[in-house]
């Protein structure tokens, strides 16, 4: 069988193919780097104007196609993750516009196209990633729809946004059978499979602190918790959120241990107050789940480590809301095992000397066993002394020499680490604890966002009799010499100063926590209570099941009638001729569903002689007004009145 040949691509065709490819591309590049979006952009548009007359070589396509994904894998350090994929896919759709020429080039183009938009949910669920993947997919639709009157050889000129509008019809149609699925469809608790990790983790608390990578993420403004506090609600000096809390210092970067993962969770006392919260927590990509220090009730599908830190289950790749309760401790791991002595104690060899002796000078001044009165002097030099900024040098070999004796400012991560240093060459165990310290309440909602920004290190020392006391050495400094924050930052180069905006940023968050509250959280138990107040969360999965059926039927029933309805008002003069068909469908003589037209009043004019002419007649009007090639100017209003005007005789 000869292969046919599609047919040349029109000018306008391409451009449609194009704007759609583009289209769909776009809620894919926000959640990529930099480099590859800006780069995947720059690329389409050279394909897309080096092909325009002509298609590029074969060999200079494949030599570009392997020289990406070389390129992809090592900004990734040839890991493999869903961010990879994403990155590929997003490559090798831009250089998919070098090979343009026929029909059949523009189809595989845009088909390829759709996978852009329904991959972005692999990275991010959030409400602009929909938009633009919905617009995306409208678009690449209405270039399907102009390809396929391309091929079919219809040059009626239609105008674009009745393409649109066809597409929106088509998706109100199957629009009540998607949100029955959506609501009513039985979920399971669990997930029955996972989908993979990312090559690259995203910023945030990480189990590592090195000098100076804190920064940027400092300046990150994006929310990584809301919470709703149930009850009493704690002063934002009292919020501490416990993330990583690290042990082992190689004299560059504090790490968490992991020879300690395997102890028991020490014993505790806390105080009577007690706080109730639910918090909705961002992506992260990582196992460690913040809490309010410190943590009392936690919920499923968590677990205590060995400092009190929440370990979760799963990797955190999507918003996950968790139902906890906090309370201060009176005592924390009053009794100190010799393992966590020594890992609190030990310092790398050749590292910080001045600091080393000053901690001991401060030991021989003060003795053995006033712990509480060395790290009281600590403070009070930090209180005269230092400054806090963010505009800092990197730190050479000895960083805590260079903080205490000659910078004396800086920021939490400079704070913390010499404080630790301090301590333990002092011979008070100690430890740095990363977190968020603080947040925001949203008037509009009235809960509490903790922005990235808002991470923090402080420190933790033990006391003979306490356990682990909390030290915060940053929050000791002066007000009168706190020289360079991130709300001096976020006034001088964002919008903050502008008046309005942050009521019109609070709503913002607001929408955004109603959208991860009625869609991204929509689960299992989330399904069941929606379904309590009419008795069917007690039916099981038999009755929901049930439900979702008569649901999916009277969708589908919507479905079958919108199409009868639009093909029926579609067409004047179809609908005309089905009105006269269902006058002889009377009398007993209606069309069959599979009878062609002219067929039909053949074996009508048999039946009835008297009607013959005019039904034979009228029949082959109507069939070349339907199916030959129309003239510009016809005009079908004649035929319409003679079709309405005609009765059996």
């Amino acid at each position: 069988m000869a292969r046919t040949e599609s047919p040349p691509l029109s000018t306008t065709a391409r451009a449609w193919a194009l704007a759609a490819g583009a289209a769909c591309l776009m809620p894919l590049l926000p959640q990529l780097p930099a480099p590859i979006a800006i780069g995947s952009v720059a690329l389409g548009l050279a394909m897309g104007a080096l092909s325009w007359r002509r298609p590029l070589p074969g060999w200079l396509r494949m030599l570009l196609a392997l020289a990406l994904v070389g390129a992809v894998l090592g900004m990734f350090r040839f890991a493999l993750g869903r961010d990879v994929a994403c990155a590929l896919l997003a490559v090798m759709l831009a250089l998919k516009p070098g090979e343009l020429v026929t029909l059949r080039d523009a189809r595989s183009l845009v088909g390829f196209a759709l996978f852009a938009p329904f991959s972005t949910f692999l990275l991010d669920q959030g409400p602009v990633s929909l938009l633009l993947g919905l617009a995306g997919v409208t678009l690449a639709l209405v270039a399907l729809l102009q390809l396929s009157e391309d091929e079919s050889g219809d040059t009626t000129p239609v105008r674009p946004w009745r393409r649109v509008v066809a597409v929106l019809r088509l998706g109100a149609i199957g629009l009540p059978l998607a949100l029955a699925t959506f609501w009513l469809f039985p979920r399971i608790g669990s997930p029955l499979w996972g989908i993979p990790e990312r090559a690259l983790a995203r910023p945030g608390l990480s189990e590592e602190m090195r000098p100076g990578e804190w920064v940027d993420f400092m300046t990150d403004d994006r929310p990584a918790l809301r919470v709703s506090f149930t009850g009493p609600t704690p002063a934002t000096t009292q919020m501490y959120w416990r993330g990583p809390v690290l042990m082992d210092y190689d004299g560059r970067s504090w790490t968490r241990s992991r020879w300690l993962r395997g102890i028991p969770v020490p014993a505790t006392t806390r105080a009577p107050l007690a706080w109730d919260y639910e918090m909705e927590v961002e992506p992260t990509e990582r196992r460690t789940l913040v809490a309010l220090e410190l943590p009392d009730v936690v919920p499923t599908g968590t677990r205590v480590a060995w400092d009190h830190v929440l370990q979760v289950d799963a990797p955190l790749s999507r918003v996950t809301r968790w139902r906890m309760r906090a309370a201060p401790p009176r005592t924390f791991e009053p009794q100190l095992p010799v393992l966590i002595r020594q890992s609190a104690l030990r310092l790398p060899e050749g590292y910080n000397p001045r600091t080393v002796a000053l901690a001991r000078e401060w030991r021989r001044e003060l003795g053995v066993g006033n712990d509480a009165a060395l790290v009281d002097r600590a403070m009070d030099m930090i209180r005269a002394e230092f400054g806090y900024t963010l505009d800092t040098p990197l730190p050479g070999r000895h960083a805590a020499d260079e903080f205490l004796f000659d910078w004396k400012q800086g920021f939490c991560e400079h704070f913390s680490s010499a404080f630790v240093i301090l301590m333990r060459a002092a011979g008070i165990p100690s430890r740095v604890v990363t977190g968020y310290v603080g947040g925001y309440r949203n008037p509009i909602g009235g809960y509490w966002i903790v922005r990235r920004q808002d991470a923090h290190a402080w420190a933790e020392v033990w006391l003979e009799g306490r356990g682990w006391v909390r030290v915060d050495p940053t929050a000791a400094v002066a007000p009168e010499r706190i020289y360079d924050t991130i709300d001096d930052r976020a006034d001088g180069g964002g919008f903050g100063g502008l008046p309005g905006v942050t009521p019109m940023l609070d709503l913002g968050d607001w929408l955004r926590r109603g959208w991860n509250d009625l869609v991204l959280g929509f689960d299992a138990t989330r399904q069941l209570a929606i379904l309590r107040p009419i008795g069917l969360d007690r039916a099981g999965a038999r009755g929901l099941v049930g439900l979702f059926g008569a649901c999916a039927v009277l969708a589908l029933g919507w479905m079958l009638w919108l199409t009868a309805r639009a093909e029926r008002s579609g067409d004047p003069v179809l609908r005309s001729w089905r009105r006269l068909g269902a006058r002889y469908a009377r009398l007993g003589l209606g069309r069959e569903a599979h009878e062609p037209a002219q067929q039909w009043a053949r074996r009508v004019a048999a039946a009835r002689p008297a009607d013959a002419e005019a039904l034979l007649a009228l029949s082959a009007r109507f069939a070349k007004w339907r199916y030959a090639p129309r003239i510009d100017g016809d005009d079908p209003r004649p035929l319409i009145r003679e079709l309405r005007r005609y009765r059996p005789a």
